[in-house]
Order: C-alpha cells, then sequence, then structure tokens
C-alpha cells in the first residue's frame, strides 16, 4: 500500500507541543515508507480561525524541518486544502446521504437537547441524541421552517451494532453503536462538523493511515460509519497517546512554554526540540537518545509508538537542547545569541569582523553552561564588563585573604609582560605567579578569579583571559589592589 499521510491542523492559535508531535509522527511515517505527507487546514471554526494563525502554524512547521509534499501553500491534484474552500463538496455529499435515508434534519432547540441530556445522565445513561426528528413529516418541518427554525443534519446511527478496528497502537477496539447518539454532521449555518469534513477530506485526498492524538478515538466510530454510509474504503487508524506534564497532569502551562513559537523564541534549536518530541511516545530501539532526524527516520515504526501517556519532561529537553548546543558549530550559535545578547544590552549595531571573531570565542566558553540561547545573557557580562562586580558571599570572603594583593600585583605585572594571551601563554603565567609569590592551588586560583571575574566559579581561567584580553584583564587586577 503507498502511504498518504496528513497533518490537519485547526488554525485558531500557534502549533503547540502535541500538534507538533502528531505532524513529526506522520511526516516520519510517511517518510520512513518512502510515502507522502499532505498539511490541510481545517478553518471551519469561522469565529476563532484566522490566517494569522495558519500561517504561525506552517512557520513552526517549517521552523521544526518538517516539510510537505502536498496541501496549503505547495498545492498539489487535490486541491482546495482548506475547508471553508471545499464547502460545496461537503454540503452535496450531506444531500446525498439525506436522500439515500442516512442521514436527516433536525430542529430541536438547545433547550430541548439540553432536557433531554439531563433525563438520561439522570438515569445513569450516557448523554446522546435519540432521534425526536428522525421521522419527522413534510407538514411537521414546513411547520418549524415557517417559525423560521434552521435544521442541523444529523447522520443516523443504526441500532444495536458493533463497531471495530484495528488500531496500530491500542490494537483491537470496539464501540457499541448505541452509545453513539445521531450525530451532527452539518450545523445550521451549513457548515460540515469536524467528524463529516475529515472523513469527506482523507477519502478525497487518498489519505491511507490516520496517525492522530488519542482524543480523537472517540471520533472514529462516528466516522467509520459515515465511511460505510458513502460506500468507502477506510484508511487504517493509529492513535498517539496523550502528552502530560512530570506530576502526571494534564499538560498546561505551569509544565512550560506550551507553543513552538516560543520554544523558537527561548532559543531552543529546531533538531533538538525534533529529537525530544520523537521520543514523546515513541521508543528506539537502543538506548541512544541524542538521534538525528535521519536515524530517527530510519527507525521510525508505529509498532514502537508506546499506549500509555508521553510524559513532558523539560527539565530532559534542556538536557537534550544543551547537548545539541555544545555540538553546533561556533559560528550558527553565534549568529543565534546575537539577538538575544543586543536584548540584554551588551551588542549594538553591526557584528562584523574582529569583534564578530572575538564574539565567537565568547559564545564558545559560555554555551558550556545553557541549556537555550535565551540564557546566554546570564553568562557573558565577565567579557563586557569594565568593572568587576564582586556580590558573592564567597567571593567577598577571597577579598579578605591576605594571599588576595600579593597575587594580584604579581598577576598584573606579568600579564602585562606577556607577548601574546593564549591559552599556553596564561598557563605559563599562573605557573609563574606561584613561583614569584610561593603560594599554589587555590591561593592563586581564586584570588586571580575573583579579581578577574568577581566569581568564585566558571570556565577556565586560562580560556577566558585570552578573549577578555590583557588591557581589560591587567586593569581588574589592578583595581583589586587599590
Amino acid at each position: 500500500m503507498s502511504v498518504r499521510v496528513r497533518f490537519a491542523p485547526s488554525p485558531t492559535g500557534p502549533l503547540h507541543i502535541g500538534g507538533a508531535r502528531s505532524a513529526l509522527f506522520n511526516w516520519l511515517y510517511a517518510r520512513h515508507h518512502g510515502g507522502q505527507f499532505v498539511v490541510r487546514v481545517e478553518d471551519t471554526d469561522l469565529e476563532r480561525s484566522s490566517r494569522e494563525s495558519e500561517e504561525n502554524i506552517l512557520n513552526a512547521l517549517r521552523w521544526l524541518g518538517i516539510d510537505w509534499d502536498e496541501g496549503i501553500t505547495v498545492g498539489g491534484p487535490n486541491e482546495p486544502y482548506r475547508q471553508t474552500e471545499r464547502l460545496e463538496l461537503y454540503r452535496g455529499l450531506a444531500k446525498e446521504l439525506q436522500e439515500r435515508g442516512f442521514a436527516y434534519q433536525c430542529y430541536c432547540s438547545e433547550e430541548e437537547l439540553a432536557a433531554e441530556r439531563e433525563a438520561l445522565m439522570a438515569k445513569g445513561e450516557l448523554p446522546r441524541y435519540l432521534g425526536r426528528c428522525r421521522h419527522l413529516c413534510a407538514e411537521e418541518k414546513a411547520k418549524f421552517e415557517a417559525a423560521g427554525k434552521k435544521p442541523v443534519v444529523r447522520f443516523k446511527v443504526p441500532e444495536n451494532q458493533i463497531i471495530s478496528i484495528h488500531d496500530h497502537v491500542r490494537g483491537q477496539v470496539e464501540f457499541e453503536s448505541n452509545g453513539i447518539g445521531d450525530f451532527v454532521i452539518m450545523k445550521s449555518d451549513n457548515i460540515p462538523t469536524y467528524n463529516f469534513a475529515v472523513v469527506v477530506d482523507d477519502h478525497d485526498m487518498n489519505i491511507s493511515h490516520v496517525v492522530r492524538a488519542e482524543e480523537h478515538l472517540s471520533n472514529t466510530p462516528r466516522q467509520i460509519l459515515i465511511y460505510d454510509a458513502l460506500g468507502w474504503k477506510k484508511p487504517e487508524f493509529a492513535h498517539i497517546s496523550l502528552i502530560l506534564g512530570k506530576d502526571r497532569s494534564k499538560m498546561s502551562k505551569r509544565h512550560g512554554a506550551t507553543s513552538i513559537e516560543q520554544y523558537e523564541k527561548l532559543g531552543y534549536l529546531p533538531e533538538a526540540l525534533v529529537n525530544f518530541l520523537a521520543l514523546l511516545g515513541w521508543s528506539p530501539s537502543g538506548e541512544e537518545e541524542i538521534l538525528s532526524l535521519e536515524e530517527i527516520t530510519k527507525q521510525f515504526s508505529l509498532d514502537r509508538v508506546a499506549k500509555n501517556p508521553a510524559v513532558f519532561d523539560i527539565d530532559k529537553l534542556n538536557w537534550l537542547n544543551g547537548q545539541y548546543i555544545r555540538n553546533y558549530s561556533v559560528a550558527k550559535l553565534t549568529r543565534l545569541a546575537i539577538p538575544y545578547l543586543k536584548e540584554a544590552g551588551y551588542l549594538e549595531g553591526e557584528v562584523t569582523g574582529e569583534k564578530l571573531i572575538w564574539l565567537e570565542q565568547v559564545v564558545s566558553i559560555a554555551r558550556n553552561y545553557i541549556s537555550y540561547m535565551q540564557e546566554i545573557s546570564q553568562h557573558v557580562d565577565i567579557f563586557f564588563q569594565d568593572q568587576v562586580k564582586v556580590e558573592e558571599e564567597d567571593a567577598k570572603e577571597v577579598l579578605t585573604w591576605e594571599q588576595m594583593p600579593v597575587v594580584m600585583q604579581a598577576a598584573a605585572t606579568l600579564f602585562t609582560e606577556v607577548e601574546e594571551l593564549t591559552e599556553e601563554s596564561v598557563k605559563a603565567t599562573i605557573k609563574a605567579i606561584g613561583k614569584q609569590t610561593g603560594l599554589k592551588g587555590k591561593f592563586i586560583f581564586q584570588p586571580l578569579r575573583v579579581g578577574i571575574t568577581g566569581r568564585t566559579h566558571g570556565p577556565e581561567l586560562h580560556q577566558i583571559i585570552p578573549v577578555i584580553g590583557r588591557e581589560r584583564t591587567v586593569a581588574r587586577l589592578r583595581a583589586m589592589i587599590q
């Protein structure tokens, strides 16, 4: 079977983590099998849908590296790819279902429906529509029409049937038709409901596998009934697990950023986020967790998608992203860092030439201490400040050591005499400070570190001193003696 899968977001907001994972799993399945990936837009929620949200979602997919073979913006043989541009197709098929006795017009008011639901719940039964308008005669319909009532179209659910599907993730799943009730396929404004439009679109676009979130599992029996009524071949289904926070509750803002756009703005790397999303509910064959997109695609299968909920662990994402940051090219990282450093007030104007070369050295050191790029502004002040700020209590204590002025004086003199500051020359100079002062270990390194950075911990001195430069290093050391 030729694999054709799709991602069909509703453009009512940004692309969230759950939607991004669904898109990724579909993309991976298509690419693994040499199939096609379709992106279309379900924009029938007229009040909440917007082209702005649509563009946000498409941009987020592109940023993640998820491309599509057919659909919105790229075109294809099944255009159009927005549901609002396909309304006549849905309306024609809804009419056909009515003519063939599979659907009917319903004039029940919201108040009547609410009363029916309450009565069923009071008896301990599932709330559902019991078919009050199933057998309306022409005279009754005319009376409702004259009163200005606009009908919905309901699908006539057969009684006493078991609706069975084989789900690639959940195995055999069965539903009783008696618990469904006649459901709406066209609203009173002549706009299709999700369950109807999605079946029409999937059939029209020859979708072979529907890979989507577990929350859609309860919609599946309704969709199967529509497929059967229209005499269409059904796709295969796979419902992937929910995503929960670390506390096992439904994922929300308290568990971290929820949209892909937020992660992009925070400076997460798309490769790392894709790697992380792939591991939310899918497991590779080996123990390795840092996997390239090529490796994930090669291994991906629905057989290794878990039934149990996936846990969104922000600490794991930060660790994973940190690993990618440390393996990224310094040039690319520097380009990513510049906007954050400008926002923090460390940079202004164009960063080119020697200034860019120097900044790459800063980024090369700072990247070892960050989980995402926005954090870089918290780790570079030692390279930009003119005066050292000593704020830590441990650092203030070092200032009181009797060795402090001795080390500062020797270091200021010796660093002035060094021909060129390199990692090797800094190491040699620190040895020379020891020989000149007769001090060893922390009694050299701690005063030097506090004198130059204002802190007791941080990158190696032989790494940072060449970047800070001779003039500023010596100035800081002499300032500590005064």
